[in-house]
C-alpha cells in the first residue's frame, strides 16, 4: 500500500508536488536546436560564442564571462543566436555527471551557441528565466537526464518526452528564484572576499618571508642555511594499506588529504612533504603523534634557533621551483633526499622573529580557513534549499 499523500499535494511522475503545480515535458516547454559547428580557425573575432563547458559551469550566464568568439555569416549568426531566457544544455562532457547540465542566458549581448551545446527556447511564458536556471539543475531533472548518456542526449533531450519537469505557478517561481539568488549573491561575495584574502596573504608572504618587510622590533642580517643543516630528513616506513578509516593518529600520505592510522612513529614537530606525485605542491605541518608513508619525507629535529613553522611557510613559497629543477624523471616524478638536504633557506637571525612572522601568516591562514568553511557551509545550505524549494516541500507563497 502506497504512503498517503498529505493534504495540498499530489502524486505525479516526478514525485509528490503541491496540488497547484503542473508537470510538463521538455518537448512541451522548449523548442530545441543543436548548435552551429563553427570553424575553429575563425575563433578570436566576430560574434561571441558559447561552446562546451566553460560558460555553463553555473546556472546562469550573463555574457561578460563568455570569452570565445567566432566569425559567421550574418544569416547564420541570427539563426543560432541566443536570447534572454534561452536555456543552454551541455551536449557532451568528459564526465557523465556533467552531460546535460543547463544554464539560462540572462544577458543582453549578441551571442551564438556552438555544436557542443543544445539550445532550448521556451515555447511560452510559463517559466521565469531566473527560476529555470536553478530548476533545470535540480536532482529531479538531473536524475532523468544523466542516465541518457552522451549519445542519447543528442537525440532525445528535446525530441521525445523523456524528461518531465514540475512547474510551479509563475509567482512561486519568482519567489524561489529570489531566495536562491540571495544565497548566490552571498556565495559570490564570499568567493570575492576569499580571493582578496588569498592575494593579501601571498603579498604578505612575499614581503615577510624574504625580509623585504620587517616586523617592528626586529633587525639584523638574515642567514642562508641548507635544510639538511637545520633539520633531520627521512622518509616514512608505512604503506597505504596501513591506513585505518577511524584511526587514532594522523597518517601523512602522498596527498593533501591526511589519512588516519592506529600507530605512530613520530611524536614531535614536523614538516611532511610527498616525495612523488604533485612535486613541490603539498606541505603539511604537525606537532604531535603521527605516522608517515614511505614515499613522504618527514622533516624533524629542528636545530635550536630554528622555527619549524617558519621553515614550513618558507618551503611552501620556495621549494616547488627548486624541486622541479631537481626532480628525477621517471614514470612518476620523484625527489631524492639530497634535493631536500641542499635546499637553501633564508632565515631571520632569531627564532623570535621567525616565530613572529609565522604567527602573522598563520593568523591570515586561520581567517582564510574560516571564510572557506563559511562558503562551503553556505553552498551546502543552497543545495538543501534547492532540494526543498524545487520539489515544493517548503513553500514561499
Amino acid at each position: 500500500m502506497s504512503a498517503q499523500v498529505r493534504a495540498g499535494y499530489k502524486q505525479t511522475e516526478v514525485g509528490v508536488i503541491p496540488a497547484e503545480w503542473e508537470v510538463a515535458t521538455f518537448a512541451h516547454l522548449f523548442e530545441f536546436r543543436n548548435g552551429v559547428n563553427a570553424d575553429k580557425a575563425s575563433y578570436g573575432q566576430g560574434v561571441r560564442f558559447i561552446n562546451v563547458l566553460e560558460p555553463i559551469t553555473h546556472s546562469h550566464i550573463y555574457g561578460p564571462e563568455i570569452t570565445g568568439q567566432v566569425t559567421l555569416p550574418e544569416a547564420v549568426a541570427n539563426s543560432y543566436a541566443v536570447r534572454r531566457g534561452d536555456v543552454l544544455f551541455n551536449r557532451t562532457s568528459e564526465t557523465q555527471d556533467e552531460v546535460g547540465l543547463a544554464a539560462t542566458y540572462l544577458g543582453n549581448e549578441r551571442v551564438v551557441f556552438g555544436g557542443f551545446v543544445i539550445r532550448g527556447r521556451p515555447t511560452d511564458q510559463s517559466l521565469d528565466p531566473i527560476y529555470s536556471g536553478y530548476a533545470l539543475r535540480a536532482p529531479t531533472i538531473r536524475s532523468q537526464i544523466i542516465p541518457m548518456g552522451q549519445g542519447a542526449i543528442r537525440a532525445n533531450i528535446g525530441q521525445q518526452n523523456l524528461v518531465i519537469a514540475p512547474v510551479p505557478p509563475i509567482t512561486e517561481q519568482r519567489a524561489i528564484a529570489a531566495a536562491l539568488s540571495d544565497v548566490d549573491a552571498l556565495l559570490s561575495g564570499l568567493n570575492r572576499l576569499i580571493a582578496k584574502k588569498r592575494d593579501l596573504k601571498q603579498a604578505a608572504m612575499q614581503q615577510l618571508l624574504t625580509g623585504q618587510t620587517r616586523l617592528p622590533g626586529f633587525s639584523g642580517e638574515w642567514e642562508v642555511k641548507q635544510l639538511g643543516d637545520v633539520a633531520y630528513i627521512k622518509t616514512g616506513k608505512r604503506n597505504n594499506e596501513d591506513k585505518i578509516e577511524d584511526g587514532v593518529y594522523p597518517f601523512f600520505v602522498r596527498s593533501e588529504n591526511v589519512e588516519r592510522i592506529n600507530s605512530y612513529s613520530y611524536d614531535c614537530e614536523a614538516i611532511l612533504v610527498p616525495g612523488e606525485g604533485r612535486i613541490g605542491d603539498i606541505f603539511h605541518y604537525i606537532n604531535g603523534r603521527f605516522d608517515v608513508h614511505q614515499r613522504v619525507y618527514a622533516i624533524t629535529q629542528f636545530k635550536p634557533g630554528i622555527s619549524a613553522k617558519f621553515i614550513h611557510l618558507y618551503m611552501a613559497m620556495n621549494f616547488g621551483g627548486w624541486a622541479m629543477q631537481n626532480t628525477v624523471k621517471a614514470t612518476v616524478d620523484f625527489l631524492r633526499l639530497p634535493t631536500f638536504q641542499t635546499f637553501e633557506t633564508r632565515v631571520p637571525p632569531t627564532k623570535d622573529e621567525q616565530s613572529a612572522i609565522a604567527a602573522v601568516l598563520s593568523d591570515m591562514d586561520a581567517e582564510l580557513s574560516a571564510l572557506v568553511a563559511r562558503r562551503d557551509k553556505t553552498r551546502d545550505l543552497k543545495q538543501a534549499m534547492m532540494q526543498e524549494l524545487l520539489t515544493g516541500r517548503i513553500r514561499l507563497v
